[in-house]
Formats: C-alpha cells, structure tokens, sequence
C-alpha cells in the first residue's frame, strides 16, 4: 500500500516538473501575489493540468489541483511550506481516495469504490 501511495506521489510531482517544461502555445503561467506565486499548468491541448502556489523560495504551499487532458479533477493536495499536510483526495472516475497526511507522512487511508451509482466505502 505504501508503494502505490508513493508511486501516485511520485507521478504527481513528474507531472508538475513536465508541466513546467512543456512547450506549447499555452504557457504556463506564475504570477506572484506577495509572499506566494500563483502557478497555472497546462496540458498540451490547452487544459488546466495544475494549479497552485508555491513560496518564493519554491516551496509548494496551500491547495493545489490536478486535472486530466479532459478537465476532470483528478487529484486535490494541501501543503505547508513544501509539507505534505491535511487530506489529500485522488479520483479515477471508478474509485475516491482520501489520504491524511500527518507530519509528511499517511496517517489515514481511505478508498471508495463507484458501484451501481452508489458509493461504497471499501477499507
């Protein structure tokens, strides 16, 4: 379980740093608002793939958002000054996550499966 968690959060963290890098005719954009910057990355097909902000000593800080190629919400993470903190909550479209994090760490894992237009807690 713990590798799946860390290969989820590694893929997370690959595709800010390739979202940062792509060339498109949609550029990312970071924008400081006092003490944050304001980031917004895009897919290739012009769609939302992150938004955040980080500190100005580029530290991923606050909410951030994870989106697929279609615009569908794919991943909601919290930090505090580059801390993994709060309930993170990854979606799939069949299956909800919902990942405490405590001191950088999993301190809580739920998971939620779409079944018959229910949801269905599945621990």
């Amino acid at each position: 379980m713990k590798a799946f968690f860390l290969m989820i959060g590694l893929l997370f963290m690959h595709q800010l740093a390739v979202g940062q890098q792509m060339t498109t005719e949609v550029k990312d954009t970071f924008i400081q608002e006092g003490d944050k910057i304001i980031a917004v990355l895009y897919h290739d097909n012009g769609k939302i793939a992150q938004q955040g902000q980080y500190t100005l000593d580029n530290k991923l800080d606050g909410k951030w958002v994870s989106y697929d190629v279609d615009g569908q919400i794919t991943a909601i993470a919290q930090y505090d000054k580059g801390e993994k903190v709060g309930t993170w909550v990854f979606f799939d479209g069949i299956t909800k996550r919902e990942v405490t994090y405590k001191d950088s760490r999993i301190a809580k894992v739920n998971t939620w499966e779409m079944k018959a237009s229910r949801v269905v807690s599945n621990r």
